[in-house]
């Protein structure tokens, strides 16, 4: 029979006290627990009083670190800085509903600009319109003007000292070209996303619904652009406004009152054209734009913008009219773009001036013609 081990019953010793290699336990006496005590606290107490001091006669010097982040001149964060303060949230609220957006401070004493469909609803009904800050200060504003044509509105703010935003030169813009868009995208003020131009001259349709559609010579942006973002500012690696965000595609729609969210097509209107609206708008109230004096077949489904077949498709008098252009004409090119659609010949008429010589390209009766004419302005 094999005897019993001999082992220590449980609860009769400390746990904490580790073993031995041998297996037995080792035990530190009180008195040297206190003297190890002592020794630990007086080298505590020689380093740890001060950063700098002695210590058998050295110097002792200890240094601290502070880590700083770098934002250069012209980076993300840095134009951001420069830019959030000049945006601003918009609030717009009628009888038959509303809705928000975005804007930017073009103008020290409260000048705003944004798109037309962000306060429409607030504008026909007679509604409530209203301005965030960046600082959180809510304002009420007026309508100065607004033109349904190029999707633009400029109201006023009851504030000066305002910090305005720089104009670029959106003719100059090359596909490329690093963009920032900020704006209120889903209410979420004060958003920055980064991106490229994707491409210039695409003509765009924009608008709150299709009786109210504007036409846009677009800059197309991947920067991620949502609803809420309309009217907010698209600039470039300067920190200087290029365009107004004013669409998106989106698998169903093209409007930013879709739920839809950003799929990297975005749509700005370019700023040249925008600054010559608002400059009209603060100066008279409306706006106008350059004409041909025609009515383009909107059905038409063949390459070209086809003048539409109806007797009063040629403005009496126009410029098309002086130019010889006749009903069921098609157009193919515009000052030298080439046209093939009627949306296409819309926007490239737009984005030239009232007073401007242009070169129209047509085929009539299955030969290729020309024409020259001069655009007048259209309200």
């Amino acid at each position: 029979m094999s005897q019993p081990s001999q082992q220590q019953p449980m609860g009769t010793g400390p746990w904490w006290v580790p073993s031995s290699a041998h297996g037995k336990a080792k035990f530190v006496t009180r008195s040297n627990a206190l003297l190890m005590a002592g020794i630990a606290g007086l080298v505590g107490a020689l380093f740890g009083a001060s950063s700098s001091g002695s210590l058998f006669g050295h110097e002792i010097k200890l240094t601290s670190v502070t880590s700083s982040i770098e934002r250069p001149l012209g980076s993300v964060a840095d134009i951001a800085q420069r830019v959030l303060p000049s945006v601003v949230s918009i609030s717009a609220r009628g009888a038959r509903g509303g809705g928000s957006g975005t804007g930017f401070i073009i103008d020290s004493t409260g000048f705003i600009l944004t798109n037309n469909h962000v306060i429409s609803d607030a504008a026909v009904d007679g509604g409530r319109i209203e301005v965030q800050l960046n600082d959180g200060t809510t304002l009420g504003a007026t309508i100065v003007g607004r033109d349904s044509a190029y999707d633009l509105a400029v109201l006023k703010v009851d504030r000066t000292g305002l910090t305005a935003l720089t104009f670029g030169d959106s003719d100059q813009v090359a596909v490329g070209d690093a963009v920032i868009a900020i704006g209120s995208p889903l209410g979420l003020s004060g958003t920055v996303t980064l991106g490229i131009v994707s491409a210039k001259d695409r003509a765009v349709t924009a608008g709150e619904d299709a009786g109210d559609n504007s036409y846009i010579n677009a800059i197309q942006t991947d920067a991620a652009i949502n609803p809420g973002n309309s009217g907010g500012p698209l600039v470039n690696s300067a920190g200087a406004v290029i365009g107004v965000n004013s669409a998106i595609a989106t698998l169903g729609t093209s409007f930013l009152s879709s739920p839809s969210g950003s799929i990297g097509l975005g749509f700005a209107i370019p700023i040249n054209q925008a600054r010559k609206t608002a400059e009209q708008l603060i100066k008279t109230g409306k706006a106008t734009y350059p004409v041909v004096g025609i009515s383009v077949d909107m059905q038409y489904a063949g390459d070209g913008a086809k003048i539409a077949d109806t007797q009063n498709a040629i403005v009496s008098g126009g410029p098309a009219a002086r130019a010889g252009l006749r009903a069921g004409d098609l157009i193919t090119k515009f000052d030298g773009r080439t046209i093939t659609t009627p949306e296409e010949l819309i926007v490239a008429i737009r984005s030239k001036n009232v007073g401007d010589k242009v070169e129209i390209e047509y085929i009539r009766a299955e030969k290729t013609l020309k024409a020259t004419l001069t655009l007048t302005a259209g309200e």
